[in-house]
């Protein structure tokens, strides 16, 4: 449920050192369990996408779709996401594969995380920025200022809704890929990022939209839409066209999937903007809390179909636990804020997907803190 403004009078050094205390409490209990958990979930999305694939040939159907989708839901936002973090690093012999050094790297980008968005782009874009400058003006994923252009526009209301669902069918192809790319080149060039609306950003005779093409869309494009359908050829022409309309159809139902659980964490007029860097420490955490909202929490099936982004407080607070860490802690930490008064954001994903698409046709506005 939505949660009523802090008092910015309220003295909260005793919440900060529980908060402390929690944290090293839940860090300790890393165990070989956690290992186990992720390696479960990541044969579930493997499992999804072989049966996904294995059924494509029959015809164009939403089950094969839908496995399909899930699967590369499951590799991004379950998997890559929190080992990208670190989450289990920390375990004492763990295999470099489930590191950030080595996950997705060399030929382990096609087997790990083989996605439209380059990982060492969606390390920076995400891990560091996002992160570091969470719904502060210099956020790369800041939706209120990123839809400015839709906000500010002329257009009739329903066409406004009507480009937000055009814009979530595929937003990692239009957004992500893109936006993490340039974050990657800016950090790399020092120079400012360039904006998704210049065209250098997608014209190929640009070296930057040259690099959006080979190192995203078109690898990624070819193996998912040519290359895996094309090994149905024995079963017939209609067998590859089957399999190559059931991978865009899952494509179309991932984008739409991540765009749900995904742009609505931060989003909504009740998150506040923040001005300027935090102040200290404990400013960062306040903002990380305040500025994120958690879905229904608990059991492997709901976790999974929300990416595990439905424990999005806990994981702004603590970024490096695992997944099932964040089960545990999730109530705790809750619990830690309703005793100190520190509001707390957990709604339906359907009340967030309502309060994040009214900011972005500029129905609704966040305000600064």
């Amino acid at each position: 449920m939505s949660a009523p403004p802090l008092d910015p009078k309220h003295d909260l050094s005793l919440f900060f050192e529980e908060l402390d205390s929690l944290g090293r409490e839940i860090r300790a209990e890393l165990g070989p369990e956690d290992l186990d958990h992720l390696r479960r979930i990541e044969r579930i999305g493997r499992a999804c996408t072989a049966l996904g694939w294995a059924t494509s040939w029959m015809g164009p159907n939403l089950l094969s779709a839908a496995l399909l989708a899930q699967g590369r839901t499951t590799r991004w936002t379950s998997v890559a996401h929190h080992i990208s973090h670190g989450g289990y690093q920390r375990l004492p012999g763990v295999p470099s594969k489930y590191t950030p050094a080595g996950f997705a790297r060399g030929g382990r980008r096609l087997t790990q995380w083989l996605d439209v968005i380059d990982p060492q782009a969606w390390h920076v874009e995400h891990n560091q920025q996002h992160h570091s400058r969470l719904n502060e003006e210099a956020d790369p994923d800041l939706v209120q200022r990123n839809l400015d252009w839709l906000r500010e526009s002329d257009l009739p209301l329903p066409v406004r809704y009507a480009l937000v669902a055009l814009m979530a069918s595929a937003w990692k192809w239009t957004y992500y890929a893109p936006n993490t790319l340039q974050e990657l080149f800016a950090l790399q060039e020092g120079d400012e990022r360039l904006s998704l609306m210049d065209p250098r950003v997608w014209l190929p005779h640009d070296p930057k939209g040259r690099a959006l093409l080979l190192r995203c869309l078109l690898p990624y494009a070819a193996i998912n839409f040519a290359l895996l359908p094309g090994l149905f050829a024995p079963l017939g022409p209609a067998a590859v066209a089957s399999a190559a309309a059931n991978s865009l159809m899952a494509e179309w139902l991932t984008n739409l999937h991540t765009f749900v659980i995904i742009t609505t964490n931060h989003a909504g007029e009740d998150l506040p903007l923040f001005e300027g860097a935090p102040a200290d420490r404990q400013d960062f955490l306040l903002r990380q809390i305040l500025g994120s909202a958690n879905y229904r929490t608990g059991g492997d099936l709901n976790d999974l179909l929300h990416g595990w982004l439905n424990y999005q407080i806990e994981h702004h607070v603590w970024p490096d636990l695992s997944m099932l860490q964040y089960r545990k802690v999730q109530p705790q930490l809750k619990a830690l804020c309703r005793k100190h008064g520190v509001p707390y954001v957990q709604e339906s994903i359907r009340t967030r997907l309502r309060k994040t698409v009214d900011v972005m046709v500029g129905r609704a506005s966040a305000t600064a803190a």
